[in-house]
């Protein structure tokens, strides 16, 4: 099925997930920033992969405003994208100029958007949903796919937007804070790739990178047990079993990880990307998210609060990434 597809925040994601779902017939409407809005109206899109694709969309092809009621005014399906702290100012756009049939879907970050959207929008059909990849602006409307993963929606009651889209892989899972959890694992890592500049597969080339990462997932395994919270597997390695994989040394962790997330060498975390164009990061729903659930249930977050207070101080000192050592973030925790 043809869907009038609306993209609430088009940033990276927003723009690669828009552009392929316009790519497969739909009708985009993509909501972003006038700055965006020129770039795609002139050069329209350009999407490539580390797996080799490249699609060119014109900007015939796909619509941009910044204006939320002309964005929303016909929407059949909304896929938020915007970050976590901008989620009640969008549920609140689409209340005021979305059809109430209109289904919305949150593709963010993060554990509990979808709750926070349904508390903005009582009585509207609310699905959670997670991208599993990252993708990165390149500059003059190109955005690059740099890890593989499907796009997971969440199946309630038997309904599941799903949308034709080339180059996507689109799952329905009835059980979506297990697949949140399990994508938060993974999330752990952006705040570290940001705050040591290299790119992903530099960073996890240093076992010293991996501790700090492997700590942190430990930290939240734990939470999530402490909530009898199973969470769900992203690639053929179990969650489960990252941290020890992590701590592997270099020659059998390159062996093992080649079971999991394929990875471009020239990727990095969009916490990177937020730093680097000095905007606010999503480390109080990552980081924050184990800190906070963790202190409810008695359980300490050591290496998750040093890394969160990193970030705050790179956010404030408004620099860019700072280009830390990981022995000093180590220090901090011991």
């Amino acid at each position: 099925m043809d869907h009038r597809i609306t993209i609430a925040g088009a940033g990276s994601i927003g723009c690669f997930v828009g552009g392929l779902a316009a790519l497969g017939g739909n009708r985009v409407t993509l909501l972003g920033r006038p700055t965006l809005v020129d770039t795609v109206a002139t050069k329209g899109l350009t999407l490539t992969s580390f797996e080799g694709c490249s699609e060119a969309i014109s900007s015939s092809d796909v619509a941009v405003t910044a204006d939320p009621q002309a964005a929303f005014a016909d929407a059949s399906l909304i896929l938020v994208t915007v970050k976590s702290g901008q989620t009640e100012e969008m549920g609140r756009l689409i209340a005021t100029h979305a059809p109430e049939t209109a289904v919305v879907v949150s593709l963010q970050n993060g554990l509990d958007n979808a709750a926070r959207l349904r508390a903005v929008l009582p009585g509207r059909r609310i699905h959670a949903g997670m991208v599993s990849f990252n993708v990165l602006g390149r500059g003059d409307g190109v955005f690059h796919r740099g890890t593989s993963g499907p796009v997971v929606i969440e199946d309630v009651g038997g309904e599941c937007p799903l949308f034709v889209a080339p180059h996507l892989d689109l799952v329905c899972h009835p059980r979506m804070d297990e697949v949140l959890a399990g994508k938060l694992l993974y999330n752990l890592n952006n705040a570290l790739n940001a705050l040591s500049g290299l790119t992903l597969a530099e960073q996890l080339a240093d076992r010293r990178w991996r501790k700090l990462f492997a700590a942190a997932q430990d930290e939240a395994l734990a939470v999530f047990r402490a909530e009898g919270l199973a969470p769900w597997s992203m690639s053929k390695i179990p969650v489960t079993r990252m941290p020890r994989m992590l701590r592997l040394p270099n020659f059998l962790f390159r062996q093992v990880a080649k079971r999991g997330v394929r990875i471009d060498r020239t990727a990095r975390s969009s916490m990177w990307e937020d730093l680097e164009r000095r905007r606010p990061t999503e480390i109080g729903d990552l980081q924050g998210a184990i800190i906070r659930r963790g202190e409810k249930l008695g359980i300490a977050t050591p290496v998750n609060r040093v890394i969160a207070d990193a970030i705050r101080a790179a956010e404030q000192a408004g620099a860019g990434s700072p280009g830390l050592s990981p022995d000093v973030l180590l220090s901090r925790v011991s």
